[in-house]
């Protein structure tokens, strides 16, 4: 640090609530009036791991709040270049270099193959998944993309491109410390790559500390965090649709709707035709819509149904 640096330690400049938002629309939905079981279900476990990724990120979070270093912290960023998005869990800025940060709070063990190839077990149960360096790689791409094109000439965005390896570097934290991590057989790039949360301040030190490191100051430092906290965007997301499109799936929505009744030589009186006359939606009032069930356990049923749906999920059965 210089003699006249002001930056003495940690700088939150973005902090996010998002997960913690979306865990109180989920735990509401939850808690309404009773739905299907299949999106019962589906709401239970995403809100189990939604509140594992919160306790992840808040460990991430504690670690980076006590570094003894300045740096500039942005939480939960997401990036933009020409249709590629980069949602970034944690982005920090030091003197030095620029860190992309993945969080995961992985569940059972993690065992990364010779090929790179992650893969979790559970007690008996096995599954590969999506490698997070890969994610932690293109989160990477976009950002380089993202500076190259605001770079001045060719020869600017040449300088940018050849240094942007020592600059900037991706790392995979996971933050449930009961996992076990099995990487000694892991290419020597991803095991660099992969570290627990207790140990991400000595990695961001030793990371400043190598000999390719350069210290580009404290005006470059503030002048990069309000660049990226800038190009940051708002994602606009409906942290329910997911939920409102499986209980369209289970409820028959989107089915085929029948404007008249089934013609029938025999049915000629008023009466009998009385039975077809839409009737009014019992939640809102509208004047229904006869649709068949196209899934789920009463396919090929009739039914009356709000024509409001799904603001309005009013639904009469049809006896034959």
């Amino acid at each position: 640090m210089g003699l006249f640096d002001t930056i003495k330690g940690p700088q939150i400049l973005k902090k996010s609530n998002r997960a913690k938002e979306q865990l109180v629309a989920m735990e509401e939905l939850l808690a309404a009036a009773a739905t299907h079981p299949k999106v019962v279900t589906a709401l239970e476990n995403d809100i189990t791991a939604l509140k594992s990724g919160i306790f992840g990120e808040e460990a991430i979070l504690f670690e980076l709040k006590h570094c003894p270093m300045p740096l500039f912290m942005l939480h939960d960023i997401y990036l933009e270049h020409e249709g590629l998005g980069a949602q970034i869990d944690f982005l920090v800025v030091t003197r030095k270099r620029t860190f992309v940060i993945e969080c995961k709070n992985l569940y059972g063990n993690l065992t990364v193959n010779t090929q790179g190839e992650f893969v979790r077990s559970m007690g008996t149960r096995r599954e590969g998944i999506y490698s997070p360096v890969t994610q932690s790689q293109r989160h990477l791409e976009v950002l380089k993309r993202l500076r190259m094109d605001d770079k001045g000439n060719a020869l600017t965005k040449r300088l940018f491109e050849s240094a942007f390896d020592v600059n900037y570097k991706s790392v995979v934290v996971l933050a449930n410390p009961k996992t076990v991590l099995n990487a000694k057989f892991a290419p020597k790039v991803i095991r660099e790559q992969v570290i627990r949360a207790d140990g991400l301040i000595e990695y961001i030190r030793k990371s400043n500390t190598e000999r390719d490191a350069v210290d580009h100051g404290e005006k470059n430092m503030i002048a990069l965090a309000e660049y990226y906290l800038a190009k940051h965007v708002e994602p606009k997301v409906d942290y329910l649709e997911k939920y409102k499109r499986l209980a369209a799936e289970v409820e028959g929505a989107g089915v085929e709707t029948i404007d008249t009744p089934p013609y029938s030589d025999s049915v000629d009186t008023s009466q009998e035709l009385a039975k077809y006359a839409p009737p009014k939606c019992p939640i809102c009032g509208s004047i229904m819509i006869r649709r068949t069930a196209g899934k789920g356990a009463n396919v090929g049923k009739e039914f009356w149904g709000c024509p409001q749906f799904p603001k309005c999920r009013g639904v009469l059965n049809i006896r034959g």
